[in-house]
């Protein structure tokens, strides 16, 4: 398996949504437009492609100098426990500097995955839900 990973290439939006159904993401799959708005107006997207397809992804916001907020990560289930998310963290990480501390809100059955790539939980979260 050679995987290459990529933060100069967005994939389309349909690819993004095949990889969001198959790893069972809760995203606005039926909406396109909202995905390519979504991944457009987006700081800085790291990719993972084997032979040309897309097997994982993540998708961040950030100020370059403070906080970036990593808003997808999402890695095909014929790839999970690969190591492709870890990695798409870091390459994450490394774009960023270390200056600049990554957060993130984690689906209840993900903490333990993040917990274990070395994000520390913190018990003050707040927002504010969507409303469309």
């Amino acid at each position: 398996m050679t995987i290459a990973y990529h933060h100069d290439r967005t994939p389309s939006a349909g690819e993004i949504i095949d990889l969001f159904r198959s790893a069972g993401l809760n995203r606005p799959v039926d909406d396109p437009d909202r995905i390519r708005a979504m991944y457009a107006g987006s700081d800085l997207v790291v990719s993972a492609w084997e032979a040309g397809r897309l097997v994982g992804i993540s998708r961040s916001l950030t100020d370059w100098h403070w906080n970036c907020y990593l808003a997808d990560l999402a890695v095909h289930p014929d790839y999970q426990h690969r190591g492709i998310g870890r990695a798409l963290i870091e390459r994450t990480a490394e774009r960023l500097g270390g200056r600049v501390m990554i957060h993130l809100i984690a689906a209840p059955s993900a903490v333990d995955y993040y917990e274990k790539v070395g994000f520390l939980p913190r018990p003050a979260c707040f927002f504010r839900e969507r409303t469309a």
